[in-house]
């Protein structure tokens, strides 16, 4: 049986009940695509026992789009023949780094405290595996809830999620207060979604602002360029971690913003300790290549951001069928690469995956340029 995730329509999503977020204070982003040579003209990369060129990789990869951002200007924009650069494309899992960033300004504000338990926020959590998880521990998914990630599970919690998402029957945030305790909070890393919706929850009842309407602030203070669109559960609940339909520009906006806390707004949103919380790996075994391979060996996690090395000074955001927005901070560059390829065969969608990040390093070395002066991030 073919699973939800095979199912999502990822270009032009058309979901049953969404909510959308508009565009109020749209500012194009300078464009420097015909300023010299295409930095990915030539490139090629060595991977899955062969070589490949640009050209072959977004075909082996099935893409939609492919934007590079380098100093807060376009230096390559490209698209499949059936996307254009106001086509909304669904980020999939890629909306939990956007959620870090309102999560982020929450904090940032002191509207909300990473150390107060989950249930002080949300009454509703008590008796729940989430009951006494502090929120830093939604944040970097090490809340020891004994939830499952499977999404080839047609009846598993994860599908239910899912289907409440896709089809606006059901709810995004039941499936999590069904949950237990599998281990104490902080002492394993486990990938899962429910933490993403339990951190919107408690997000959401620190600022009395829903996924959409925060949202909605942060796309004005950055100057996205187009509307977006949120999926929506029957209870108008937005699906903060998957559900989240935007242009590639304005994926790549939200990048910008993890470069320095400030990326295309008027004023810093981010200090420079969030965009450490978020982009670094806080545990030995959330450091990139410890987590199971059956996610990654490319990649850690730090704060709904998934750190390429150590120090995060590259960092991504990452989505089911090969939804990123690629972060290098020293070169101040920002790569959104949004594709569909097919997710049923297991092992076809890890090949995919594996190339994804070798190619996400080569467009990231080839978009900063030879002779650009790197220096350490915030």
């Amino acid at each position: 049986m073919s699973s939800l995730i095979a199912q999502v329509r990822l270009v032009d999503p058309a979901p049953a009940r969404s909510v959308p977020v508009p565009a109020t204070d749209p500012r194009p982003l300078p464009d420097a695509t015909g300023r010299g040579r295409d930095p990915l003209e030539r490139l090629t990369l060595a991977g899955g026992g062969r070589t490949w060129t640009l050209p072959e990789v977004l075909d082996e990869l099935a893409w939609s789009a492919l934007v590079v951002v380098r100093d807060g200007a376009l230096v390559h924009e490209a698209y499949a023949d059936d996307v254009a650069a106001d086509t909304r494309l669904l980020g999939a899992s890629a909306t939990k780094s956007a959620l870090a960033h309102l999560v982020g300004r929450a904090v940032v504000a002191g509207e909300l405290d990473l150390d107060a338990a989950a249930e002080v926020l949300a009454p509703e959590l008590r008796g729940t595996g989430y009951a006494d998880v502090p929120v830093r521990d939604l944040l970097r998914m090490t809340s020891g809830t004994d939830w499952v990630e499977d999404h080839r599970d047609p009846a598993g919690p994860a599908s239910r999620l899912v289907s409440a998402a896709l089809t606006g029957v059901g709810s995004v945030r039941d499936p999590a207060t069904r949950v237990g305790r599998g281990a104490a909070p902080g002492t394993r890393w486990r990938y899962s979604s429910a933490d993403s919706q339990v951190l919107d929850l408690v997000r959401e009842r620190a600022t009395g602002r829903s996924f959409a309407a925060d949202l909605t602030r942060l796309w004005a203070d950055l100057g996205c360029e187009h509307d977006a669109l949120v999926l929506v559960d029957g209870d108008g609940v937005a699906f903060a971690g998957g559900g989240l339909a935007a242009t590639a520009r304005d994926w790549a906006r939200l990048g910008l913003l993890q470069l320095d806390g400030r990326g295309t707004a008027s004023r810093p949103l981010l200090d420079a300790a969030w965009l450490g919380t978020t982009s670094r790996p806080a545990l030995p075994f959330t450091r990139p290549g410890r987590l199971p391979s059956t996610i990654s060996t490319h990649v850690g996690f730090g704060g709904h951001w998934w750190p390429l090395d150590d120090a995060g000074r590259r960092v991504a955001a990452d989505g089911s069928r090969g939804q990123f927005v690629a972060v290098d901070a020293p070169s101040r560059t920002v790569v959104a690469w949004l594709c569909r390829w097919a997710y049923d065969d297991a092992w076809h969608d890890r090949a995919c995956r594996d190339l994804a990040y070798l190619a996400l390093a080569a467009v990231l070395d080839a978009g900063a340029g030879p002779t650009h002066d790197r220096e350490d991030p915030p």
